[in-house]
């Protein structure tokens, strides 16, 4: 059975300032998710599962949804803040999203097979998608154990050149299996070295060679449970937040610590590009003509 392939699309892009999602960005008007698509299926994907919120749905489907329900079996899953909660629980004027780990954990019940999980706004490459597929074509978990993937980029590759980014950096152990993320914020170029930046933290240096994770995950079915059982965890202990999220690596990290699942790292040394900010766009525009010019997409991605 092929898998499945969920990307998450339900974030507003606040930084940058609109539905980024559906920006053009390809010679026919094509933007990100065409190309993460068209790798996943060429790849060996058999389905994809969008998960959006119900205010941009028209939008979405009009832009990317019908396209791509004439190649490949597509599905639909609402992210709103009722979604595996009870309504009443909902704190009173929450609504910040709840987060990664709750958007995947949406979308139970609608997959069945191993799956891979990516963002709706990062460009991850061909060799990404491989990697994954090949992994999860035979994935099952052992026993007493969950088998995942993660795929890891080389932080030198998955800088915006306009602005700081956040990344989950990877402790990896000697045999190639995630030992732990600490998620850093305020990385950027300074001078000819990369930095952050953190709470009560001045510039420290960061290794360009080291392994990030951007949120591009494979996993069996198996992770709902975990992922159900660590967001009434979570809402027990963020009942009254208004901004609190419940992230998927640190899902991932706590099952690790606790000898739950086991996560192999994937490496890739693709280029990773995103619209964190407007000025992004015309970066990431330029690769794709270059792609297109070597050969490596057709012009007209879907040929419709």
């Amino acid at each position: 059975m092929k898998p499945t392939l969920i990307i998450m699309a339900a974030g507003m892009g606040s930084r940058y300032g609109g539905l980024k999602q559906i920006e053009p960005i390809g010679p026919n008007g094509e933007i990100i998710m065409d190309y993460s698509i068209y790798d996943a299926i060429n790849s060996g994907f058999g389905k994809i599962v969008f998960v959006i919120k119900k205010e941009i749905e028209q939008g979405f489907k009009n832009k990317i949804g019908k396209k791509i329900e004439k190649v490949a079996d597509v599905g639909y899953v609402y992210q709103e803040l009722t979604e595996c909660i009870n309504p009443a629980d909902v704190p009173a004027g929450r609504v910040k999203p709840w987060g990664t780990g709750h958007a995947v954990l949406c979308c139970r019940g609608h997959v069945n097979t191993p799956f891979a999980v990516i963002n709706a706004d990062d460009f991850y490459g061909k060799g990404s998608f491989q990697v994954l597929a090949g992994f999860l074509k035979n994935l099952e978990d052992s026993s007493g154990i969950c088998n995942y993937g993660m795929v890891g980029f080389k932080l030198s590759n998955t800088l915006s050149e306009n602005g700081h980014v956040s990344r989950g950096v990877c402790e990896v152990s000697h045999d190639g299996y995630l030992k732990s993320i600490v998620e850093l914020s305020n990385i950027q170029r300074v001078g000819g070295e990369i930095k952050y930046t953190g709470d009560n933290v001045n510039y420290q240096t960061l290794n360009p060679g080291s392994i990030v994770s951007l949120n591009t995950w494979g996993f069996t079915p198996s992770v709902f449970d975990s992922l159900e059982d660590g967001f009434k965890s979570f809402l027990g202990a963020n009942k009254d937040s208004l901004k609190a999220e419940f992230f998927l690596p640190d899902v991932v990290d706590s099952l690790i610590k606790r000898k739950i699942a086991q996560v192999k790292i994937l490496y890739s040394n693709e280029n990773w590009y995103g619209v964190t900010y407007k000025e992004d766009r015309a970066a990431i525009a330029g690769a794709i003509k270059n792609y297109v010019k070597d050969g490596l997409y057709p012009e007209n991605l879907w040929g419709l």
